[in-house]
């Protein structure tokens, strides 16, 4: 996430758009290392919420992307070990 307020991605200087890739691609390399998947997925749509921001996501198949889909449901605790096994990858 950008420190400067900007609603739309592409608004961004070309640095900060570089810079959110690259770290992206850190982070995009620890979801798959701690989530069984076929790939990440990467999704910016900008509509949700007012400020420019990514999705990654871990994917199976090209369904996993659409944001129709219902959410699915974590405990507290699922919360908490997919983000420790998250971390531990980074």
């Amino acid at each position: 996430m950008p420190k400067q307020e900007t609603d739309y991605i592409f608004d961004l200087d070309d640095d900060t758009v570089a810079g959110i890739m690259i770290f992206s691609k850190k982070v995009a390399s620890a979801l798959k290392a701690a989530i069984p998947c076929v790939r990440i997925g990467i999704a910016i749509l900008g509509l949700e919420v007012p400020h420019a921001h990514i999705h990654l996501v871990p994917m199976n198949s090209m369904e996993d992307v659409n944001f129709r889909n219902p959410k699915l449901k974590f405990t507290p605790e699922q919360f908490t070990a997919t983000a420790e096994k998250i971390k531990n990858e980074l």
